[in-house]
């Protein structure tokens, strides 16, 4: 099982990563961020994604509550540059929170990333 610190350094070994944050649905504050892109203010990104998820989450539990339908797996920004890869954690280890990742599009493997983003989910403990 891996703990905070673990799960980034992971989140930033994926192909095009650019950073990473674990972040509390309830609050918006990050648990933890790892990055080194100069222009990326993780914090406040993760932080500003935090009513994306929330609003994205209220949809899905009235669809799913009418018809019985899917879950969120992750939820995507595309930008001219960039992917924003967000991923709330469903799993006893991190319910309640997102994973947010920042990943470089023109080396990112988007496939990978979130192939990656499960593997972490499922091995993360706190």
């Amino acid at each position: 099982m891996a703990g905070v610190e673990i799960a980034l350094k992971e989140a930033m070994a994926i192909d095009g990563a650019l950073g990473a944050a674990l972040v509390d649905i309830g609050s918006g504050m990050s648990l933890g961020s790892l990055g080194h892109a100069a222009d990326l203010d993780l914090t406040l990104a993760a932080a500003g994604s935090t009513d994306v998820v929330r609003a994205t989450l209220r949809a899905a539990e009235l669809q799913q509550a009418r018809t019985g339908g899917e879950l969120v797996e992750d939820i995507l920004t595309t930008l001219t540059r960039q992917y924003h890869l967000i991923r709330p954690l469903t799993g006893a280890g991190g319910q309640g929170l997102f994973l947010y990742l920042v990943l470089d599009r023109a080396r990112a493997n988007l496939a990978m990333a979130r192939h990656h983003a499960r593997r972490i989910e499922s091995e993360l403990s706190i």
